[in-house]
């Protein structure tokens, strides 16, 4: 029967499903100044937002592990595009609705972090239930189109607001809520596997009293700290050690990050069969390493500026790979392994990035030092990376 199914469908829509997250993540962070200006809102005010989008985020992460094998795959992978469009959407409408207009923004950003959540935790063993011969380089390639999602909103929104002006934001916002929206229906209508029977999945609680378990949860933790570091201070960082307008710094900081992570995520898809994953991640995570220090202890900016960029090139496959490795180790870990993983990418990836800023705030405001500090996430990440290597070969739970 599964042979008359057409996967490549669910596949298309859930990569589809990663450029809408991306379109969440990336797209009203450009907005910010925006709020100000056009709302009055402080500065304090606006760096709530992206706070209130991940610890959303992480509740739904938890909240997932209870419900989503109750509700059921494809209700809930429908309700994370609807959400994700209506939140759009009433990031377009509410602030002029409501007597506070922060309120109106909130209310959107949490509708859309909860489907965004929903994303999270639902795409990835979906595309892991479809019976693909080679899984580590679908799921590579899966975690690309987040990537290729970043580069097309800021691309994207930059011309936008070249073209017709930063005051038609609203239009854009609309334009941005068709691609959740139309996804929706590619949910419905594509093939839907679950990772396991009723009753085979291993419940949390049995999930939380392994060891092993444990060393996947801080290697998912290690992954998205090292990629979250440098995504999210890369354009602060070129602003600074390049002398550059935020424009050129959104465009050659963050946008060349995650062109250079979308394609080290398509090479490994393309490459994965003759490559051993461990191995592979342990390189790149020493090449992180190498990123950071370049960044942070090079004098000449350009210098420092190709760290950043590389950097892309090395976390590529941390968080895909980590969900390989996990679902190898685990086959039997079942939606409440996925969820507890996203969980733990999403605590790595709020963490960090404020860690960064309070190491650089400790040194007098340098940025440089605050991404030295950086360097111990891809060292831990090595570390578990040899322990599972060398206790955990071969073992499976």
């Amino acid at each position: 029967m599964s042979e008359q199914k057409n996967y490549k469908k669910t596949l298309i829509a859930c990569y589809l499903g990663f450029v809408t997250q991306a379109i969440t993540a990336n797209f009203t962070p450009l907005l910010f100044l925006t709020f100000k200006g056009t709302y009055g809102i402080g500065l304090e005010k606006v760096a709530l937002i992206p706070l209130i989008f991940y610890l959303t985020q992480l509740i739904i992460d938890f909240a997932a592990t209870k419900f989503v094998d109750k509700i059921g795959y494809r209700i809930c992978v429908v309700s994370s595009q609807i959400l994700s469009a209506v939140g759009l959407v009433l990031m377009a409408v509410l602030p002029e609705l409501l007597p506070v207009p922060f309120l109106g923004i909130l209310i959107a950003v949490v509708l859309y972090a909860v489907g965004s959540g929903l994303i999270e935790v639902l795409v990835s063993p979906i595309v892991e239930a479809c019976p693909f011969e080679n899984k580590e380089g679908t799921m590579s390639l899966l975690h690309s189109f987040y990537c290729w999602g970043a580069v097309g909103v800021i691309l994207g929104s930059t011309l936008f607001f070249a073209v017709f002006g930063i005051a038609n934001w609203k239009i854009l916002t609309l334009i941005w809520a068709v691609v959740p929206l139309y996804n929706a229906f590619n949910f419905i209508k594509c093939p839907i596997e679950r990772l396991t029977e009723d009753g085979e999945g291993m419940s949390p609680g049995q999930l939380l009293r392994l060891p092993l378990f444990w060393l996947l949860i801080l290697l998912m933790i290690c992954s998205g700290a090292s990629e979250a570091s440098m995504a999210q201070w890369a354009s602060a960082f070129t602003e600074s050690a390049m002398g550059v307008s935020k424009t050129v710094g959104d465009l050659a900081g963050p946008c060349l990050f995650a062109v250079f992570m979308g394609i080290s995520r398509v090479l490994y898809g393309k490459m994965s069969e003759k490559l051993n994953l461990v191995r592979t991640m342990t390189v790149c995570s020493l090449l992180c390493v190498v990123c950071y220090l370049t960044a942070s202890l090079a004098s000449l900016p350009m210098l420092g500026l190709a760290g950043c960029a590389l950097c892309g090139v090395s976390v590529g496959i941390m968080w895909p790979g980590s969900i390989s490795i996990s679902s190898q180790k685990c086959p039997k870990g079942g939606t409440a392994m996925f969820a507890f993983l996203a969980l733990a990418g999403d605590l790595g990836a709020t963490v960090s990035p404020a860690m960064v800023g309070g190491v650089s705030n400790m040194a007098g405001g340098n940025l440089k030092i605050g991404l030295l500090a950086a360097t111990a996430f891809p060292l831990v990440l090595i570390f578990v990376l040899l322990i599972l290597n060398k206790k955990f070969t071969g073992q499976k739970m």
